[in-house]
């Protein structure tokens, strides 16, 4: 039975994604349809063909699925723009320029005269932009459907300290790196502070060096800010008060807000948990476009992060380190992931969908705003590149020059072949990652 609930959530995860790549190729290919262009091919997946429906009479557009499910693409025609002379290939031998000839010519390759009229290049700039924006922008609604469900259904679990002093539940017997995957002391790991001090589950602490503490959070921010230093504290141990001597350690620990990604700072640390009681917030649209802004924003942290990332998971595939419990994650550990979580029985059935609904919910999040990176050959690069055909014009008409015409995204070319290099590498990475050295959702 456990095997077939795994089975399940990892094709019921994989089929989601499919399903938003689909999808996100849609909001490309309506609107270019829309605007008269003119679109023959609609793919999901890329590699060598699976499936396909060549047109039919008074169609013009193949659909199909392709052997690898790593994204999809629609085929519009007229992309690129001729070259400067009107010309579909340029005479040259630099290897840049050779790449952008090529590619000219084989945007041009099956182009007919029949078809000038309905070239993307020769849309009006704001309705590439559409066009364009059309597929990221589906990722960001089917987000924005997955969290509302969660929000406005289930609700948002927040764990909460009791209120007054801090009375312990739990107190770490070890230090254990925050990124590794586990949970029980190993051989190695050095003594918690707390620990050392002799702090036992029910102890009530009433001072830290000196300065009474009456919140969990008081007590934090003191314990984070105290970084190595010495370290004094009070407390009530079945109504007697007591005091005990340590030091507080450095550690990596979260200190985001964001319930899908965490920011990991070098803090003082104790190791004590409070007692707690989950708080449960229900919210309507505004609060879920609230809460995916901040899940936004981290995002858009964790891009810049990325590379080291996943130079990191490729440094666990040769063996050197193991494998951050933060570190990102392909669609085949995003299935591991709905695998695990429905096959588990720690779980009950309703957050089980809970965490499939958020699982897709920050895949389509993450896909969504990474194409909108104003970089070839990402979707953002061809918005961006519309947008500043828009300005020019625009300001060529105020200043009463001459139209300056349609932006040439070929000569980009040689960048998104470097991005385009860059993001196979990565995907192939964090793949084999997966495969190899996968991330699951509690320690083996």
């Amino acid at each position: 039975m456990t095997a077939l609930l795994y089975t399940l959530g990892l094709v019921a995860f994989f089929l989601a994604i499919l399903a938003s790549i689909g999808l996100h190729e849609l909001g490309h290919l309506i609107p270019a349809k829309r605007f008269g262009g003119k679109v023959t091919q609609f793919f999901v997946g890329f590699g060598p063909t699976l499936w396909s429906r060549k047109p039919r009479a008074g169609q013009e557009t193949e659909v199909g699925i392709k052997a690898f499910p790593l994204g999809g693409y629609v085929k519009i025609v007229g992309m690129l723009p001729p070259g400067p002379s009107g010309e579909q290939r340029d005479s040259n031998t630099g290897m840049f320029t050779q790449l952008i000839s090529d590619a000219r010519q084989a945007e041009w390759e099956h182009v007919t005269p029949a078809d000038e009229p309905r070239l993307f290049y020769k849309m009006a700039w704001w309705k590439k932009v559409i066009v364009m924006a059309g597929g990221p922008t589906v990722n960001l609604l089917i987000a924005f459907v997955c969290y509302l469900a969660i929000f406005g259904l289930y609700g948002e679990r927040t764990t909460v300290a009791d209120a007054g002093r801090p009375v312990l539940a739990e107190v770490t017997q070890c230090v254990i790196p925050y990124v590794e995957n586990r949970t029980t002391c190993q051989a190695g790991d050095p003594e918690s502070p707390a620990a050392v001090a002799g702090l036992e589950a029910g102890d009530e602490i009433t001072s830290f060096n000196g300065t009474a503490v009456t919140s969990w959070a008081q007590l934090k921010a003191l314990v984070q800010a105290n970084d190595d230093g010495a370290a004094t504290l009070r407390f009530l141990r079945d109504g007697v008060e007591q005091e005990a001597t340590t030091n507080t350690t450095v550690e990596a620990r979260p200190t985001g807000t964001s319930s899908t990604t965490e920011t990991l700072r070098q803090v003082g640390f104790l190791g004590v948990t409070p007692t707690s009681h989950t708080e449960v917030t229900h919210g309507g649209p505004i609060y879920t476009l609230r809460q995916m802004a901040g899940m936004a924003k981290d995002s858009v942290v964790s891009f810049v992060h990325l590379p080291a990332k996943v130079w990191g998971v490729a440094k666990a595939i040769a063996g050197v380190e193991d494998r951050a419990a933060d570190s990102p994650v392909s669609i085949v550990g995003g299935s591991r992931y709905a695998g695990e979580a429905v096959s588990s029985s720690d779980f009950p059935l309703t957050e089980k969908l809970v965490f499939l609904a958020s699982l897709v919910g920050g895949f389509n999040l993450f896909i969504g705003l990474f194409n909108f990176i104003p970089l070839l050959p990402l979707d953002g690069g061809h918005i961006a590149s519309a947008l500043w055909e828009g300005l020019r014009r625009g300001v060529a008409r105020l200043l009463g020059r001459p139209d300056p015409g349609f932006v040439d995204a070929a000569k980009l070319l040689p960048i998104a072949y470097v991005v385009a290099s860059a993001m196979l590498v990565m995907g192939v990475v964090l793949i084999v990652g997966d495969l190899v050295v996968p991330v699951h959702l509690t320690a083996e």
